[in-house]
C-alpha cells in the first residue's frame, strides 16, 4: 500500500509540473500565432483542469467514476466550444475582404511590358529626361500618376513599385514620406487634421494643388436589399444612432459599419461627412506586432449581409471589381462619371498633388503638364474626372 502511494506521489510530483510547462509553451504558441482572445484563456482552463485532474485522481479525494464523468464532460464541451469558434471562423473566412492589398498595382508600372497605365496618343508637351521628381501617393490614385510619370520621365529606366522615383506605398505613408522630404510630390486626398498639425510642427506648408475630382463613395453588400440612403442616414449610421438595417428599410439585422484606419484618404472623407458628428467606434482585429505581440487595428471590410463600408468610385469600381458590391445612391444620386461630370453627386471632391517647399526645379512645371490638356485627357482616360476648364 505505501509502494502505491509513493508511485502516485512520484507521478503527481513529474506530470504536474510537466503540464504547467507544457501550458506555458502551449501558451506562447497561441500568442505568437494570433490566438490570444480565445486559444490562450482555453489553454490556461486546459492546463488547470488537467492538474485538478491529476491531484484529485491520484489522491482519491473524489471517486474515480465521478472523476472521469466531470473531465469527460469537461472535455465533451471544451471540443465543442472549439469546433464552434473554428466554424465562426470560417464563416467569417467565407466572406470576401476588400483592402489595399488586394490590388495588383504592379500591373501599373510606367513603361513596364503590357502595363494598364493610360498611354498618351501622341508626344508629351514636356518630356524630363533626368532627374524626374519622387513621387508617392494613395493607393487608388497610384494608375493615375503613373501613367503621368509614362508620359513625362525617361523611358530608359526600370520604375519598380517600392524603389523607383515612381512608388506607392498609401496616403498616410505619402504625407508622412513628403514631410521627411522622401517625396517630391504625392498624389492623395485632402490631409487630415493630424497630417495638417504634424506639418505645423515641422514648420512646413502644404501645397494642394487640385488636379482631378472624384466621388466618395458608400457601399454594402449585392444581396442587400438598401439601393440608397440619405446624408443624414448615413451619418446617424456612423455615429451610432442607428444600428438595424430594419431602420432603413432592410432586413431585420444589426449594421455592420466598417471603418478605415486614421489618416487614409477614406478615412479623412468620412471624418469631414460626419460635420462634426462623434465617429462612432470602429469594428477591430487583432494582428501581429513586434516581438510576437498582438495589437488591435481597425478592421479591414469584410462583405457581410448587414456590412455597409466606403472608398472611392475608382477603387471600387475599377481596381476592386468583383461584382460582390453595390454602390448606394446618396440622397437620390448613384454615383457615377456623369454625376460627378455634372455635380449632381453630392459627395463628390478634388484629389490633389501635394507639395511642400521643394527646390526641385522640375516640380513645378510637371504639376503644369498635369493641369494642361494632356494631363487632364489622362485623368479621364484612367477613369476620374478632370477639372472642369477655367477652374
Amino acid at each position: 500500500m505505501d509502494n502505491i502511494r509513493i508511485w502516485k506521489l512520484i507521478i503527481g510530483v513529474v506530470a504536474v509540473p510537466v503540464i504547467l510547462i507544457a501550458g506555458f509553451y502551449t501558451m506562447l504558441l497561441s500568442a505568437f500565432s494570433g490566438g490570444g482572445k480565445f486559444y490562450t484563456p482555453l489553454v490556461i482552463v486546459t492546463t488547470i483542469a488537467l492538474i485538478i485532474f491529476i491531484v484529485m485522481r491520484l489522491g482519491n479525494f473524489v471517486k474515480p467514476k465521478i472523476v472521469y464523468l466531470v473531465f469527460g464532460s469537461l472535455l465533451s464541451i471544451g471540443l465543442l466550444v472549439v469546433g464552434g469558434y473554428e466554424a465562426n471562423k470560417a464563416y467569417d473566412r467565407s466572406f470576401a475582404t476588400l483592402n489595399d492589398q488586394g490590388v495588383d498595382l504592379k500591373t501599373y508600372e510606367p513603361f513596364a511590358e503590357a502595363t494598364k497605365a493610360v498611354k498618351l496618343a501622341e508626344p508629351s508637351t514636356l518630356l524630363i529626361k533626368e532627374n524626374p521628381p519622387k513621387l508617392d501617393g494613395a493607393t487608388a490614385l497610384y494608375p493615375l500618376y503613373a501613367a503621368f510619370a509614362q508620359a513625362v520621365y525617361p523611358p530608359n529606366r526600370e520604375y519598380d513599385l517600392f524603389n523607383s522615383p515612381v512608388i506607392s506605398t498609401n496616403t498616410a505613408n505619402a504625407y508622412e514620406r513628403l514631410l521627411r522630404g522622401e517625396s517630391d510630390i504625392i498624389f492623395a486626398a485632402q490631409p487630415s487634421e493630424r497630417q495638417l498639425s504634424e506639418a505645423k510642427r515641422l514648420g512646413m506648408e502644404l501645397k494642394l494643388t487640385p488636379i482631378g475630382r472624384e466621388a466618395f463613395v458608400f457601399f454594402v453588400q449585392v444581396g442587400n436589399p438598401v439601393t440608397g440612403l440619405s446624408t443624414k442616414q448615413i451619418q446617424g449610421i456612423y455615429s451610432g444612432a442607428i444600428t438595424n438595417w430594419r431602420e432603413l428599410g432592410g432586413g431585420s439585422s444589426a449594421i455592420r459599419a466598417f471603418q478605415r484606419p486614421e489618416n487614409s484618404g477614406s478615412q479623412t472623407m468620412l471624418q469631414r461627412f460626419m460635420m462634426g458628428n462623434p465617429l462612432m467606434k470602429p469594428p477591430t482585429q487583432d494582428v501581429a506586432s513586434g516581438m510576437g505581440g498582438m495589437i488591435a487595428k481597425t478592421a479591414d471590410y469584410r462583405n457581410y449581409p448587414n456590412a455597409i463600408g466606403y472608398s472611392f468610385l475608382y477603387f471600387a469600381t475599377e481596381m476592386v471589381n468583383n461584382g460582390e458590391i453595390r454602390l448606394l445612391q446618396v440622397d437620390g444620386i448613384a454615383p457615377d462619371r456623369n454625376s460627378v461630370k455634372n455635380g449632381a453627386y453630392p459627395l463628390a471632391a478634388e484629389f490633389y498633388a501635394v507639395t511642400t517647399d521643394s527646390s526641385h526645379p522640375q516640380v513645378q512645371p510637371f504639376i503644369q503638364w498635369i493641369l494642361s490638356e494632356q494631363g487632364q485627357w489622362i485623368v479621364e482616360q484612367t477613369g476620374y474626372s478632370a477639372l472642369a476648364k477655367g477652374s
